[in-house]
């Protein structure tokens, strides 16, 4: 089989840039070794983000966040893709941009989420700080010990389960042919661009974009390049469908936390929690992960409490440790490109599918990745 750029990987960024190419015209083939949609994008809990996570401000500091601030400007600009995503593909994507509320209970807590947001309104984020009264008036949903709060109209929720298969099926009916249950077992360069050997056969490829997500520091491998990318297991809660209560995303000052409600009224409970991970390699949750994090949701969101958790549920998302994104070509490898956006690649799927296929047909891209992509520094 030949084609002109073959794309790695089945979730939203791999399904996403074929579409963005297929939409141009490019003859494009996806293969996925397992199905669409079942690794990491098809197993978060669906948050949107825009801000910088809390965790990690305070645990990384100050001079990490700036660092890190840039990167924001791609998460603003994917929310704006998310809004006319169900329109442009035709599918319902569930998409709620309701706002996003770091909740704090000390004035420990209320500082440095202050400190955080002088960070991100200098680098275009709407950050409003609400007092006790003015949140309690947004809502009344949360626990009475809650002094005040960050409030990020531009976050909310998608569902995981409709984007990644809404995009694949855009790219088919624009012409690209996706390949699932297919692994790729080696990667060469060759005179005319790249050679795959798969386990349906050989795929003659001009170009290559790398989107495997938590796998894609094997698939560079195969081509002598190591990128600073990692595999964490994590896992999500789901409670049983309960009375509307919680119309923001909801993030905890305190730990780690990321609470919403679906439209069929359950509750997705997550936060970054670790999966205990097997000795033969598999995933199982951790039980002390599911106590703490809804010990977590609890304290924040009261009524919690009386909701019956009815399952939760592994992923492996790939990160890195200065969570900055890995887009672009690859230093060397002329025609292989990456397209990883760590640890929040759900929320920035969109534009960093976008991004990459502006460079895989050799346009700059529409948002400077100076300082966003490693690649790009």
């Amino acid at each position: 089989m030949k084609t002109d750029v073959l794309v790695v990987g089945g979730g939203i960024a791999g399904a996403a840039v074929s579409y963005y190419l297929a939409q141009e015209g490019v003859d494009v083939v996806l293969i996925e070794a397992r199905d669409l949609n079942t690794q990491a994008s098809g197993t978060n809990a669906g948050s949107i983000h825009v801000q910088i996570q809390h965790p990690e401000f305070v645990s990384m500091g100050a001079g990490w966040a700036r660092s890190y601030g840039p990167t924001l400007r791609l998460l603003m600009a994917s929310q704006a893709l998310w809004l006319g995503l169900s329109d442009e593909l035709g599918v319902d994507l569930d998409v709620r941009l309701t706002g996003g509320l770091l909740v704090a209970t000390t004035p420990a807590q209320m500082q440095a989420i202050e400190a955080k947001a002088v960070i991100e309104r200098g680098f275009g984020v709407d950050i409003e700080m609400l007092d006790r009264d003015a949140l309690r008036q947004r809502a009344p949903y949360l626990t009475a010990d809650a002094i005040g709060a960050g409030f990020c109209p531009g976050e909310g929720k998608a569902n995981p389960l409709k984007a990644t298969r809404a995009f694949a099926a855009a790219a088919q009916k624009m012409g690209a042919k996706i390949i699932t249950e297919t692994r790729m077992t080696a990667l060469e360069p060759t005179r005319g661009g790249y050679l795959a050997q798969t386990e349906r056969g050989p795929i003659a490829a001009r170009r290559v974009v790398n989107a495997a997500g938590a796998a894609a520091a094997d698939v560079a491998r195969m081509l002598g390049l190591n990128i600073e990318l990692q595999g964490f297991p994590l896992q999500v809660t789901v409670t049983e469908p309960v009375a509307t209560m919680i119309p923001h995303l909801v993030y905890s000052a305190a730990g780690k936390l990321s609470a919403k409600q679906a439209l069929n009224g359950t509750c997705l409970i997550g936060g970054g929690w670790p999966a205990r991970l097997r000795a033969d390699g598999s995933l199982a949750t951790d039980p002390a992960s599911l106590a703490g994090n809804m010990v977590n949701a609890a304290r924040v969101i009261p009524a919690l409490a009386r909701a019956r958790a009815v399952r939760s549920w592994t992923a492996v998302v790939n990160g890195t440790a200065d969570w900055r994104p890995i887009i672009g070509e690859a230093s060397g490898q002329p025609g292989f490109f990456l397209s990883l956006f760590p640890w929040m690649g759900f929320s920035a799927g969109p534009m960093t599918a976008r991004l990459t296929a502006d460079l895989v047909v050799g346009r700059a891209p529409r948002l400077s990745l100076k300082g966003i992509s490693v690649l790009a520094d």
